[in-house]
């Protein structure tokens, strides 16, 4: 098409010279070969121009796509990134956490460098609390086991189908709490169990609506405050005042939150308990393949004491609750059906579960949303399929649990 176009330009000039006659034919000649030529180059200049343009788009292409594919490279690179930078960030406050713990109980270089006399009166005293302290772990230290489950009482039937109620164990208080349904912020607080029991409670019962919702049936009241396990978060503790339903202090637990608690129980992912040694949290943890995990937490600061692997399952589990530093877990069937105690796990390493016989509940074959002990009245306080029970139990000495 090229080669034409310059046809037609190069005999327009054939024409314009036409009338040039005075110089020959032989001129004209000249001229028409000399314009051949000329536009013969042009033609190969403009066809080697077009090539190279079509190079030149081709490589543009193919850079286009590599491009596409680094930035794709790129944006996988920044997703993996970012999941490294949130989890450093995670582990990085947790370290702070632990290092303000630490520095709360390390002494300052200024309190390390004083006067000797000084310090040889703060080393006695440091002794003396020591012995103090190792004093009072021997006289609460437990040296009791359950021996049997004596006898239900049904106190009454009231809020929805799973639940959980208690007393705090804190000396002198009589208080009764109800905690209704698996997610909820409303406490019932009952002046005494008397009054609970009673159909028209007089006066009414006190409702404290909390500032955040809690998740299971495994809360507990001690001392005034309320533990529970605080809802749309996998381990978050919280504690609670009861005198004005605010949240005074929270951390989470390792390893908690992954699976729920008890299978029986799919929507506890921990279960609070009290006994005569403290505050304790019952949890799962992945990397112990179903087994039940006990923490043994400070009521007052929420640090982690220390925490236990048990070789309790979670399959089939109802709940569990602790005597005197053991734990001891109900089994039953996902139908329903007679309550039983089939492992227990001791922390003190004197009795254990291939030496306890099973411990069954009084007959009544349905099944426990929650089981709470009382190490004040030595009793279980059981939300059993929306009832509100009471189980008294026997207790022995360890040496009396093994000799039987």
């Amino acid at each position: 098409m090229l080669r034409s176009l310059f046809l037609l330009v190069a005999l327009h000039l054939c024409v314009d010279l036409v009338p040039v006659q005075s110089q020959g034919p032989q001129h004209d000649n000249f001229i028409i070969q000399y314009l051949d030529r000329r536009l013969s180059q042009i033609e190969e200049r403009l066809s080697h121009c077009e090539q190279n343009s079509i190079s030149a788009t081709q490589k543009i292409y193919e850079l286009s796509s590599d491009l596409r594919g680094h930035m794709s490279t790129l944006s996988i690179f920044r997703s993996e990134v970012k999941t490294h930078v949130d989890s450093v960030s995670t582990r990085v406050e947790r370290v702070e956490r632990e290092l303000e713990y630490l520095e709360n109980k390390i002494p300052t270089q200024s309190d390390i460098e004083m006067e000797e006399a000084l310090l040889e009166q703060q080393i006695k005293d440091i002794e003396h609390d020591l012995k103090q302290k190792a004093k009072i772990k021997a006289e609460n230290d437990c040296s009791t086991a359950l021996t049997h489950i004596k006898s239900l009482k049904i106190v009454k039937k009231v809020g929805d189908i799973s639940g959980s109620w208690f007393k705090d164990p804190s000396e002198g208080s009589n208080k009764v709490y109800l905690m209704s349904g698996i997610r909820n912020n409303t406490l019932l607080e009952y002046v005494s169990l008397k009054r609970f029991t009673e159909k028209a409670v007089t006066p009414a019962a006190k409702e404290l609506q909390l500032s955040v919702h809690w998740q299971g049936t495994g809360q507990v009241v001690y001392n005034g405050f309320l533990y529970l396990h605080k809802a749309d978060t996998p381990n978050q503790i919280l504690k609670v005042d009861l005198l004005n339903g605010t949240v005074v202090d929270s951390t989470l637990l390792p390893g908690a939150g992954q699976i729920p608690v008890y299978s029986l129980n799919p929507n506890t992912y921990m279960d609070f308990a009290v006994d005569e040694l403290g505050l304790w949290v019952i949890h799962t943890d992945s990397e112990y393949e179903g087994n039940l995990v006990i923490t043994k937490l400070d009521e007052v600061s929420l640090a982690v004491e220390y925490a236990w692997n048990t070789q309790c399952k979670s399959h089939d589990a109802e709940g569990a609750f602790f005597i005197c530093g053991t734990l001891y877990v109900v089994y039953n069937t996902r139908y329903g059906g007679r309550s039983t105690v089939q492992c227990l796990f001791d922390i003190h390493d004197t009795i254990h579960s291939n030496e306890s016989p099973v411990i069954f509940f009084p007959k009544r074959y349905t099944s426990h949303s929650s089981i709470h002990y009382n190490p004040k009245d030595k009793q279980l306080y059981a939300w059993d399929d929306g009832y509100q029970t009471i189980y008294k139990v026997e207790i022995q000495q360890n040496e009396e649990v093994t000799a039987q």
